[in-house]
């Protein structure tokens, strides 16, 4: 089994095909995974509502995994179901990253328990985010005066040429006080500062008494990048974006042909 420990598994792109689903090859060498001791996290950039169903399929309270939600904003135990970490949105940026998104004619949204909260529920890119994490969208009439709640994360939606340059116009008036990136060219994640996947990985390392060396992450996209050059070893999708390609140790089969079972089965020689 090598020196691997932790397998850290991007959802959208890596863990699951275009229908959203693992297929039947990907579980079982999962499950197998597990079996032989490897513990797996499930690192998404949707929030734990979304992720729940794929760590239950997995098995992932039996064998002892993880949820990483949020871009990382919340760890949870998925055996015990406790909240290892979480880092919420400061409250008084929330006019600030709503007046983007008016101003630009974008939407914006963020989540309660099973709810995407949104003024445009029929966004397209709106409604590609509510089937992908089997959540119901409710309309609020005004978005700031209906976040009366704590919240990890909010996304503005919209064309990839039109958040190329928020997220530029963002980051400078932001000034690194939050993370401003894409996690997919429509949807620009808006996290609190120092929020990505390599720093609630080392997190949670800590916790596990692990090191970076004993971790594979795999992933597609420009979220991914920060664990994938943090990993002891770095995959990448075939179908992944460039530069995550560009800084993996190792580039897969794509999600659409089991390319986790790939890569399993070369450096975890897990066969079916």
């Amino acid at each position: 089994m090598g020196i691997y420990k932790l397998l850290v598994l991007d959802l959208d792109g890596t863990l699951t095909n275009s229908q959203k689903e693992i297929t039947k090859k990907t579980k079982a060498a999962l499950l197998k995974v597990q079996q032989c001791g490897i513990k797996v996290i499930l690192a998404s950039g949707r929030p734990t509502y979304g992720v729940a169903p794929l760590a239950d399929e997995l098995c992932l309270d039996t064998f002892g995994g993880y949820i990483l939600s949020y871009n990382g904003g919340e760890i949870i135990d998925w055996k015990t179901k406790e909240v290892v970490y979480s880092k919420l949105l400061d409250p008084h940026v929330l006019p600030y990253l709503y007046d983007c998104a008016k101003k630009n004619n974008l939407a914006i949204i963020t989540y309660k328990d099973e709810f995407i909260i949104t003024e445009s529920p029929d966004d397209k890119y709106i409604l590609k985010e509510a089937f992908l994490n089997k959540m119901k969208i409710k309309k609020v009439g005004q978005f700031l005066s209906a976040i009366n709640f704590p919240i990890a994360k909010c996304i503005i939606t919209g064309s990839p040429d039109r958040l190329i340059l928020l997220e530029k116009e963002m980051n400078e008036y932001l000034k690194g006080s939050m993370g401003v990136y894409r996690s997919e060219p429509f949807f620009l994640e808006l996290v609190p500062n120092g929020i990505d996947k390599a720093h609630s990985l080392s997190i949670l390392l800590d916790k596990l008494g692990m090191d970076r060396t004993e971790v594979i992450a795999c992933g597609d996209g420009f979220n991914d990048l920060s664990m994938i050059k943090y990993a002891g070893l770095g995959i990448a999708m075939a179908n992944a974006q460039d530069i995550v390609k560009e800084h993996a140790d190792f580039v897969t089969l794509s999600n659409e042909e089991d390319g986790i079972v790939y890569m399993l089965e070369k450096f975890l020689l897990i066969h079916q």
